[in-house]
């Protein structure tokens, strides 16, 4: 059963979340360069945040220049949002491994297509962000005016060249 999304995050949220973005980890992540969680876990790294990749098939592996764990408990005390490329079904776990191991943990995202009732409710009893359904490579270009580039009319007016 897919969980409907809530109300998402205003942009100020958004903003805030994103800027905050420190350490990350990206739970599905993929050694393919075309597939999107790679290519979102690249985009995150060259904005200067820490990304650990997660994926117990790649365990072990180097990916974007850090090694690849199985696990959220394997990963460091910093991460502070965790990134999920998972199908809904799966996220509940996740994000109960989280809570249990990230002791710095700030946020939880839900990539397009991805919601959680579940873990909304948990991240909200806990007092951590929470966006679903949403993708930060795409928020990040659209709230700081880099989607601009592409062609798209983002509403934001910069005088940034």
């Amino acid at each position: 059963m897919i969980d409907t999304p809530r109300d998402t995050p205003s942009d100020t949220d958004l903003r805030r979340i994103l800027r905050g973005l420190k350490t990350v980890a990206v739970v599905g992540v993929s050694a393919n360069p075309v597939r999107p969680s790679y290519f979102v876990a690249r985009y995150l790294g060259l904005r200067g945040i820490k990304v650990i990749p997660v994926n117990p098939g790649l365990a072990g592996q180097t990916l974007l220049g850090e090694t690849v764990v199985a696990s959220l408990a394997e990963c460091p005390d910093s991460v502070d949002c965790v990134d999920i490329f998972r199908r809904s079904d799966h996220v509940p776990p996740i994000v109960d491994d989280a809570i249990a191991h990230l002791p710095n943990l700030k946020t939880v995202w839900l990539q397009i297509g991805v919601t959680s009732t579940y873990a909304q409710r948990l991240c909200d009893e806990r007092g951590l962000d929470f966006v679903q359904n949403r993708c930060p490579k795409i928020e990040y270009q659209r709230l700081f005016g880099e989607l601009r580039m592409g062609g798209f009319n983002t509403g934001v007016i910069s005088a940034k060249l």
